[in-house]
């Protein structure tokens, strides 16, 4: 009997003197420990040239096109940059996959060693930190140096604009964090209603199908931002009416349309927050500028995503769903 307790005594001193970190580290870390390596990585790699949140809003941009984007391959790590194999070991390299940086640079590769172990690994995160800014320091230290070293790397103007802006948000708000959202009009105090119209027949202007959510409520309901973003468009649309667009960290484009005014203090350019005042609630568009009432007061709600080539309308009800429950809670917090 004594025999078999003492292995039984073993085994129990040896899994009461396992560390908590070692458990710990078998676990998926958390969206904050995430967000804050990557942070800490961005800043390693910024220098007077390069602030670290130009090196996150282009790794922010990889990381939302490979989620959407079937034909790119999903890098699984802190940071989603990744190069082409011939730009990170050169073209005529015959080896696609070297880590010397001696050869790398011989075939007019650009990868680099971030990190000073002797190799140049497009796998390892430091090195393509380091590769990007170094890239990035050839054009200069302004803006107008950013905005060509971008176009020069992705040839589109539609990509050097989505970067701009999420470099934008992050040196004004001064962080990555930024995932935040709420719901369109007032949770409390105001009477709306809503359901799941995506589809939907629309008529007026040819025949379409309604690329969005109606939100009803009474005129002049208070219209906020529903993410953080910019002001990309702001003014009158004969469908849409007098109408905001704002696109955020995530490439996506937010639309709210129909509105009975604006907020005078806002501007295409500005930088908003969720539940920033947009507008309120009316019933504009569908004719020349001015047109009203030609159906009842609602918010017309969309929401478009761009992939890196084109851009295309999703249903927005199921996160309109998510966004009225949290804004409720953090009323009952309150």
């Amino acid at each position: 009997m004594v025999r078999h307790l003492i292995p039984l005594c073993v085994l129990l001193i040896l899994c009461s003197t396992i560390s908590p970190e070692v458990v710990r580290a078998k676990e998926e870390p958390s969206r904050e420990e995430i967000l804050q390596k990557r942070m800490s990585m961005y800043l390693q790699f910024q220098d007077y040239i390069v602030p670290w949140y130009y090196l996150a809003a282009i790794d922010q941009y990889e990381r939302n096109i490979q989620d959407v984007r079937k034909d790119i391959p999903k890098r699984d790590s802190t940071v989603a940059i990744q190069f082409s194999k011939e730009y990170w070991a050169g073209a005529m390299n015959p080896v696609p996959d070297d880590t010397s940086p001696f050869t790398i640079k011989y075939f007019g590769g650009l990868g680099l060693d971030g990190n000073g172990d002797g190799l140049a690994s497009a796998d390892d995160d430091e090195d393509v930190l380091f590769t990007m800014s170094n890239y990035l320091s050839k054009f200069g230290p302004s803006e107008e140096d950013f905005k060509i070293a971008l176009w020069e790397y992705y040839q589109s103007e539609m990509v050097v604009k989505q970067i701009l802006s999420i470099a934008k948000m992050y040196k004004h708000f001064n962080s990555i964090d930024l995932d935040t959202h709420v719901f369109p009009v007032p949770v409390r105090g105001y009477n709306y209603s809503y359901r799941g119209t995506w589809g939907a027949n629309r008529g007026w202007g040819g025949r379409r199908i309604h690329e969005g959510t109606d939100i009803f409520a009474g005129y002049s309901t208070p219209v906020v931002s529903t993410s953080y973003g910019i002001i990309e468009v702001m003014g009158w649309n004969e469908f849409g009416g007098w109408r905001v667009g704002i696109r955020d960290n995530h490439n996506t484009y937010h639309y709210y349309a129909h509105l009975a005014y604006f907020n005078k203090g806002l501007k295409v350019g500005d930088i908003v927050e969720p539940g920033t005042l947009l507008g309120g609630v009316g019933s504009t568009g569908y004719g020349k500028e001015g047109t009203s009432g030609k159906f009842p007061p609602h918010l017309h709600y969309g929401m478009y995503k761009f992939n890196g080539r084109t851009e295309w309308a999703f249903d927005p009800y199921p996160s309109l769903v998510q966004w009225e429950k949290y804004s409720k809670q953090l009323l009952k917090k309150k």
